[in-house]
């Protein structure tokens, strides 16, 4: 019954207007039917959609991507590139992906924070430089003159020589640009070790003598020299009478 009533705008039945040969094929890549939004990225990396927001990576901060969402994935992308995908998240107020990009976004502050001298350094040394000047930091000193010393040090002794004293002060837990270059005077300059006297006559030379103790010596001067400091020697060896001399008041021939 309804194949055979004419519409009245087309002037046609269901039947006429639906023949085979009047119909097209299907394309052949399936249209988009997922929801399809603008949104713009904040500083704290996060945009809003359907009332929750959704991290992306930090490069994207101040950008408009695109958004779009179907019953089970929320999808960003940057014009035509995906960035990156969520599972649909139906409830409201959530932050979703967070902990996903934060641990890139404080390694890119602390890596902003970072002076030019430090970044040379750490190009200089490697990446072991990096942690020993965190660990510097915390302690009780200047970093930045810590650095220049540093750097000073890496202009005398070169850079290999100073990354490979520092790991050893890092693991010894020395924190300090005077450690370093403690260790690197240690490795650069040996100690001069004086030759033995050599004699022109080789007999000498063979001789071997014995070790002389001092301590007889020793005790002879201290004893000599606490004898000449007490007082009490000197009056009573002057009232002592000599055996050469003749006592007081006898006759003498």
């Amino acid at each position: 019954m309804a194949d055979q009533r004419r519409h009245r705008e087309t002037n046609q039945t269901p039947q006429e207007r639906f023949q085979p040969e009047a119909l097209r094929a299907l394309p052949a890549v399936a249209p988009d039917y997922r929801d399809v939004a603008q949104a713009l990225v904040h500083k704290d990396l996060r945009l809003c959609f359907d009332g929750n927001r959704y991290c992306v990576p930090p490069r994207y901060v101040g950008h408009q991507l695109t958004v779009k969402a179907d019953s089970s994935a929320v999808t960003i992308y940057d014009q035509h590139q995906e960035i990156v995908s969520y599972a649909r998240c139906w409830q409201r107020g959530q932050v979703v992906g967070g902990e996903r990009f934060q641990k890139v976004l404080f390694a890119q502050l602390a890596a902003a924070q970072r002076s030019a001298a430090q970044q040379r350094l750490v190009a200089l040394l490697g990446p072991a430089c990096e942690s020993y000047l965190q660990r510097l930091a915390d302690a009780d000193r200047c970093l930045a003159r810590q650095v220049r010393e540093l750097l000073a040090l890496v202009r005398e002794y070169g850079p290999e020589a100073v990354a490979d004293a520092l790991s050893k002060a890092h693991a010894a837990g020395a924190f300090g640009a005077d450690y370093i270059a403690n260790l690197l005077r240690q490795q650069q300059v040996r100690r001069q070790v004086q030759p033995a006297l050599r004699f022109q006559d080789p007999r000498l030379n063979d001789l071997a003598t014995d070790p002389l103790s001092l301590l007889d010596y020793d005790r002879f001067i201290l004893r000599s020299k606490k004898d000449s400091d007490d007082p009490t020697t000197t009056e009573t060896g002057a009232t002592e009478p000599d055996d050469h001399e003749p006592p007081s008041g006898s006759d003498v021939d």
